[in-house]
């Protein structure tokens, strides 16, 4: 049997004023994340009404693959140095599997 596909999300609360050192460290440590096997790919967005606030989506090919294989890695120990000081509060995390995957419209026409 072949694991569901995880999305972990994270809303992420960026101190003020340090919204462009936040970004550029990401920047930085997303190479960290990217190296973990099981690792599907990630974005990062930012809030249009919330000052500092962002949105972490993570794709994962299992739970496991973010809750162990990320998280007990020496690169997971990069990524708190490089990330973990700009939060206040810590971000709760959370995992989600698809329920329904509906196709986008393309509005290139």
């Amino acid at each position: 049997m072949i694991a569901a596909p995880v999305l972990e999300a994270a809303y992420l609360q960026v101190k003020a004023g340090a919204e462009a050192a936040f970004e550029q460290a990401f920047a930085a440590a997303s190479p960290l994340i990217a190296a973990i096997d099981g690792y599907a790919g990630h974005t990062l967005q930012r809030c249009l009404e919330v000052p500092g606030r962002y949105l972490l989506l993570v794709q994962w090919q299992t739970l496991e693959a973010h809750t162990v294989g990320f998280r007990q890695s020496p690169q997971y120990q990069q990524w708190r140095a490089l990330l973990h000081h700009f939060y206040d509060p810590f971000p709760v995390v959370e995992h989600f599997a698809t329920v329904l995957n509906y196709p986008c419209k393309d509005h290139t026409a």
